[in-house]
């Protein structure tokens, strides 16, 4: 059996609409270095311990879930451009990823709430977020699989 291997790290996803300006104590005013888009961290960067999928029964790192769908719904935004997640996709779902375009109508940056995940086989996870984009909600789910060493897309969907 396959040693489990990581999905891809990301770094933590600023408040897509701040309700104020921060102050640091001086009087300036603080803003993070990547308000309005996720930033996905290098790849060089050491990877924590705990498994994005694992075996069977090991918890999943949700953060990481959540991070992925929050890019993959910045770009049906039209708010990211497809490529800053090109290696986390396999190439058909890449392919239809630049080939769906904007598919999010939103009057601000969409914002994913917590993913529901489930593991229908091993190697494989499911999950589904709720992207909120403005009045109206959107649903985005997201289908990963073990290829090798690496957690990929294969299939998105989003409604």
């Amino acid at each position: 059996m396959p040693k489990p291997v990581p999905l891809p790290r990301l770094a933590s996803v600023p408040p897509a609409d701040p309700p104020y300006d921060e102050h640091d104590g001086g009087g300036h005013i603080t803003r993070p270095g990547t308000c309005g888009a996720l930033a996905l961290a290098p790849a060089r960067v050491p990877r924590p311990a705990l498994p994005y999928g694992g075996p069977p029964g090991a918890p999943t790192d949700e953060r990481r879930l959540r991070g992925l769908g929050q890019a993959l719904a910045e770009i049906l935004a039209g708010r990211r451009p497809p490529e800053t997640v090109a290696g986390r996709l396999t190439e058909r779902a890449y392919r239809e990823l630049v080939r769906a375009g904007k598919m999010i109508d939103a009057e601000r940056p969409p914002l994913t709430g917590l993913p529901h995940v489930q593991r229908p086989r091993d190697g494989v996870i499911e999950m589904c977020l709720l992207v909120h984009c403005g009045p109206r909600s959107r649903v985005l789910a997201v289908r990963l699989e073990r290829q090798g060493t690496q957690w990929l897309v294969t299939e998105f969907e989003t409604a």
